[in-house]
């Protein structure tokens, strides 16, 4: 053997470059368990709208201009609210007097993870980099909008929505069951953004019938839910009014349209409007019943869109951050 070793080491001619060779056969085994795990175990999501607050948090803003008292932080404190918590902040002054000129309406992405957007103050380019999106929505700013040197154009919060994990492996054995969180397909579903995915509460069954009553609770087959059905516990729990972003029950046409202009309820215009859902089919419903677009517009949608529940919220780090409870 010492003599067998002893010519190997000899004679045999390693791999060229046999260090870099490792290398990539690491990195493409690790990027197939990465894609193996997010496909079947746990694929992370993040929540871009309202409609599932407060359960969960899409991204929400503040504009700061015009608010002398508003801080925004530096330093450290930047980077540990940005990290962290989720929480960006912008700010802009006009470096010449004159009117806006928007440049690029929709942020320019230079790589992947580099973006920025222009706009122009008298003669003057502005350059704002990582925008968010609708950043002139979100700042109240229109074109031809007057500035002078040294004011503030931008004093912006954006706080990130939750980024949650899926749990795509619990339905491989065992239906959905009513109150859970389901998260589904959108593809080839009418009425709905195509082509992304949604999270609603799953409410209605195949072959039930639903309604709205004029109290805010749903009802299957005439009867009503309540805080005691499992899921439901928050959300009927509510006092007062119905609120933007606070658990409300759920609200049906009438109710909605005492509280906003927005036609909430298509199918569901007064509390004697039933719909029977569909055999093999689901029936969702937003925790944020005064800004969430759900089946009370677009009906229901086959079942086997759904593609796992919300599982564990892994960022921000806010109170919502960990198991989800709810």
């Amino acid at each position: 053997m010492g003599e067998l070793e002893e010519a190997a080491n000899k004679w045999l001619k390693p791999y060229r470059n046999a260090g870099i060779r490792e290398n990539v056969e690491v990195g493409i085994v690790a990027a197939a368990v990465v894609l193996g795990f997010r496909s079947f175990f746990f694929q992370p999501m993040a929540i871009p709208s309202g409609s599932a607050q407060p359960t969960f948090y899409g991204i929400i803003h503040e504009n700061l201009r015009g608010k002398a008292d508003a801080v925004i932080p530096s330093g450290l404190n930047k980077w540990y609210l940005s990290w962290i918590k989720g929480e960006k902040y912008y700010e802009v002054t006009a470096k010449s007097s004159g009117q806006l000129r928007i440049i690029d309406r929709e942020p320019k992405r230079l790589f992947p993870m580099l973006s920025k957007q222009r706009f122009k103050i008298g003669n003057t380019i502005h350059t704002l980099w990582f925008p968010p999106d609708s950043l002139w929505t979100r700042a109240d700013l229109r074109e031809g909008m007057e500035f002078k040197k040294e004011q503030t154009v931008i004093k912006l919060k954006v706080t990130s929505g939750d980024h949650l994990f899926i749990n795509r492996f619990i339905y491989n054995f065992r239906r959905p069951v009513r109150g859970e969180t389901i998260v589904f397909k959108s593809t080839g579903v009418p009425g709905l953004t195509q082509h992304t995915h949604y999270i609603k509460r799953l409410v209605g069954l195949g072959g039930e019938t639903i309604s709205i009553g004029d109290d805010r609770h749903v009802r299957i087959n005439g009867k009503p839910l309540d805080a005691s059905d499992p899921g439901f516990e928050f959300i009927y729990t509510f006092n007062g009014p119905p609120q933007d972003s606070v658990y409300s029950g759920h609200v049906n046409g009438v109710i909605g349209r005492q509280y906003t202009n927005a036609n909430l309820a298509a199918v569901f215009p007064n509390e004697k409007a039933e719909y029977s859902v569909r055999k093999n089919h689901y029936f969702t419903l937003g925790d944020n019943t005064m800004n969430s677009h759900d089946s009370r517009n677009w009906k229901d949608f086959p079942q086997e869109k759904v593609i796992g529940k919300s599982f564990f919220v892994f960022w921000p780090i806010t109170e919502r951050f960990g198991w989800h409870a709810r």
